[in-house]
């Protein structure tokens, strides 16, 4: 029998130190150069990212850039890959190997060969604006000479002076950057056919966010005296109402795209005809997700008509898609629940980055009958400290389904009192347009090791559930996140599962702004913590963040200005005499997607209205937390909060 304290209160190997040393996951896999490469947070090196490389046939990877190199762009401030391998002349991945990447600091693109005594070299010019020329998704051209990606150039003081390129960059390092597309306000993947002969490209429009709508591109690449040169393009799938996450060419004459003109993301064929697309064995599952980041890859061709595939429904498998028959085959021995929208090939050879509830996000390699780890890094804690975590369909207002998942309290050797209920947190993920994994996450169990429950709730307006899920939150953000959220709460409550006095909600983003307007317009959590928000609508809409989300609120609020009433009244900073309960507010003073002002105003109102609040900012944060030392503060004061209000001691 396990011993028994009060819920709250069991000591824990699950330290704020160590939830802090692991945080984030590698990524951005690519095989070239004989050898598989990813990026990896460092979370203890400042935050930076790191980018590794395993040769083919070894057995140990290595850091490619030594601190404080930084391989991360900031385009759309989300990023997205940010580096690209050019193999050496004789293909391997020895002397003249290099890669191309986006430092952090600057935003400029730099080459080095990794092994060199030299340090890396700048291929882009320096800004006029610090940090004004952004470059992500970057790729070999046909030609081998230069780099193509995307090129997003600040203009001017307001967030929304931005334009948008796909340029070639020389890799001779002359600093000759040239344009080839100036499109749509938003690019994203880049693609020249197989034969060199075309490029292909996704665009969108504001108010649309990638989800809502985008099209895809095609035109002519000719040979100008040596210059690449793109040609007039027309578009050839997608629309206003139509979805393309993803788009590869199959053919020299035909793209494989994702799109959820069926509803959901499902894979199918575009020809340069004019045709309609096809699909290509339609499923009511999702075959893609929502483009918060350029460079997301959710399936790769192999070949022979088969193509690597990541799918499901409220989570996300890989599979193989026979695209002549429409099947799939699993890959057998997968115990992952959840693989992250990476992918790179190397004949028929699969690498991705995939976890479950009991293994942490790993880099991985599969082919048909075999999935392991490349590197196998060992659990940070005890594995009967990790929580069991549930899938759970929960009814929302009217009937709707709400889906979470739920983690119970889950501790090595400790149970709660007789006659106690635990206190649950609802986790409420950002974006909204995304949606939480049920996979092994350290900061649950850093909550759930001590006798706290959590729920995570993939409320209305998040991706994994088709179309229909995803657009419920369109006008009604505030709305149907909130009810959600408080669904999921107190049917654990009306279960016995939750005690209903003790009840809590945090969230960063978006789920800052869900857990805020929860405090101000519902009667049900007992506190709050509240991270790098959305607190002012009207203040997002009409220029405090960044340009990617500049007209978001369009489709979560309503139509700017037409709606400014309802932008007003739902925005938790005009209504701060509705904050009764205690709430912890964390912000990083370099955000530039929900920047520190409206944060900071929140809580001046809050202090002259005597509201027990406790508002923490942090230098050099930018939006998220990456540095191991705020990781460490703000969890603890979270679980400090939480003991005060629930009336538990927690352990050291």
């Amino acid at each position: 029998m396990p011993d028994t304290a009060p819920y709250g209160s069991w000591p824990s190997p699950v330290t704020a130190e160590i939830v802090a040393e692991n945080d984030g996951r590698p990524g951005w896999v690519s095989h070239d150069g004989g050898a598989l490469w990813w990026t990896r947070p460092q979370p203890a090196e400042g935050g930076r990212v790191a980018l590794l490389r395993l040769r083919d046939g070894a057995v140990k990877p290595e850091v490619v850039l030594p601190a404080p190199w930084n391989v991360r762009t900031r385009v759309h401030e989300y990023g997205g890959m940010a580096y690209v391998v050019v193999p050496s002349p004789a293909g391997g991945a020895g002397e003249g190997a290099a890669v191309v990447f986006a430092e952090y600091t600057d935003q400029r693109l730099y080459r080095y060969v990794p092994g060199s005594d030299a340090e890396p070299a700048a291929l882009t010019p320096s800004p006029s604006i610090p940090s004004g020329l952004r470059y992500a998704e970057p790729l070999l051209a046909p030609s081998g000479s230069e780099i193509w990606c995307i090129r997003e150039e600040h203009t001017g003081p307001a967030p929304t002076d931005v334009r948008r390129a796909l340029v070639a960059v020389p890799l001779d390092g002359s600093g000759d950057v040239r344009v080839l597309v100036e499109d749509t306000h938003f690019l994203a993947c880049p693609r020249p056919s197989p034969d060199g002969r075309r490029l292909a490209w996704i665009g969108w429009e504001h108010p649309n966010m990638p989800w809502d709508g985008t099209v895809l591109r095609v035109a002519e690449v000719v040979d100008d005296g040596g210059v690449a040169r793109v040609g007039e393009p027309v578009t050839v799938a997608g629309g206003k109402s139509e979805s393309i996450a993803q788009a590869e060419w199959e053919t020299p004459d035909a793209l494989l795209i994702a799109t959820d003109r069926t509803g959901w993301w499902n894979l199918h064929r575009v020809g340069l005809d004019g045709g309609e697309p096809q699909v290509l064995g339609e499923r009511a599952e999702e075959f893609a997700g929502p483009l918060w980041q350029l460079g997301l890859r959710w399936f790769a061709p192999l070949g022979d008509g088969e193509v690597a595939v990541i799918r499901g429904r409220a989570s996300a498998r890989l599979n193989l898609l026979d695209t002549r028959s429409g099947l799939l085959y699993d890959l057998l021995e997968d115990e992952h629940t959840e693989w992250a929208p990476t992918l790179a090939v190397s004949g028929r050879t699969v690498y991705g980055v995939a976890a479950s509830p009991v293994r942490p996000f790993e880099v991985v390699e599969a082919s048909v009958g075999t999935v392991s780890a490349v590197v196998q890094s060992p659990l940070s804690v005890p594995a009967t400290s990790l929580p069991q975590p549930v899938q759970r369909t929960f009814a929302g207002p009217g009937g709707r389904d709400v889906h979470a998942v739920v983690y119970p309290p889950w501790g090595s050797r400790f149970g709660g009192l007789a006659g106690e209920k635990p206190p649950f947190i609802v986790f409420a993920h950002g974006g909204p347009t995304s949606r939480v994994p049920m996979v092994h996450d350290l900061e649950v169990a850093f909550f759930t090791s001590r006798g706290l429950g959590v729920v995570e709730v993939n409320y209305g307006g998040s991706t994994g559930f088709g179309r229909p899920y995803r657009e419920r939150l369109r006008g009604e953000w505030g709305v149907v996140d909130v009810e959600d959220c408080v669904a999921a709460a107190k049917a654990l409550v009306d279960e016995g599962a939750a005690d209903g006095s003790r009840l809590a909600i945090r969230g960063g983003s978006a789920g800052g702004w869900t857990a805020a307007a929860a405090l101000a317009f519902a009667d049900v959590f007992a506190c709050a913590t509240i991270m790098y928000p959305v607190l002012d609508l009207v203040a997002f809409r009409t220029g405090e963040t960044h340009d990617f989300e500049s007209q978001y609120l369009d489709g979560l609020v309503g139509p700017w200005p037409d709606a400014e009433a309802r932008y007003k009244e739902r925005s938790p900073i005009n209504v701060p005499e509705k904050f009764t309960v205690p709430f912890l507010l964390l912000q990083g003073l370099e955000d530039e997607v929900c920047p520190p002002g409206p944060t900071q105003r929140f809580a001046e109102r809050v202090a002259e209205l005597g509201v027990d609040h406790e508002y923490v900012a942090f230098e050099g944060e930018q939006h998220g937390f990456r540095r191991k030392e705020t990781i460490v503060t703000a969890l603890e004061k979270e679980l400090a909060l939480y003991a005060k209000v629930f009336g538990f001691t927690a352990s050291a």
